[in-house]
């Protein structure tokens, strides 16, 4: 089967899957892009940083501007499993209900349910593990870069 054929036969719940790869890979690449600019982000929270007003929320002000399209990328990494498990159930359901119908004599009546179930299991789960990975890397980039602009800061 060509990926075509797989992603038809998998339904509107891998169309879904589909449509937010592409949301959720268009936010990764911009963070990867504009992320790994460390001593440049540095620079600019400590440069616009208001001497008669706390550092540390100032810091976190910086920092979550920095988070800013990663809840997207962290929902798409839970979302993901939950739409394929959806298209499990929903492929069991058709496979039981076509034996309910036409009873077990042939077993090409419910294989296309069975087929939906797994294809929308396997898009489910292809879709999760990198958006879960960049969102794991992205928290931790940012993380080091808190860090670093506090000890800019405090050793000033």
């Amino acid at each position: 089967m060509d990926i075509l054929g797989f992603i038809d036969k998998g339904g509107v719940i891998v169309y879904i899957l589909i449509f937010l790869n592409f949301i959720g890979f268009a936010i990764i690449i911009f963070k990867f892009i504009t992320l790994p600019r460390v001593n440049k982000i540095l620079l600019n929270i400590i440069n616009n940083l208001d001497k008669s007003r706390d550092f540390e929320s100032q810091i976190e002000y910086e920092i979550k501007k920095l988070e800013s399209g990663l809840v997207i990328i962290k929902n798409i990494a839970i979302i993901s499993p939950l739409l394929g498990l959806l298209g499990t159930v929903i492929g069991i359901y058709s496979s039981f209900e076509a034996i309910s119908q036409k009873g077990l004599g042939d077993p090409t009546i419910f294989s296309g349910g069975i087929a939906v179930a797994l294809i929308t299991t396997i898009a489910g789960i292809i879709v999760s593990i990198p958006h879960q990975i960049a969102y794991n890397h992205f928290i931790s980039l940012i993380d080091k870069i808190e860090l670093k602009a506090k000890k800019e800061i405090i050793g000033r």
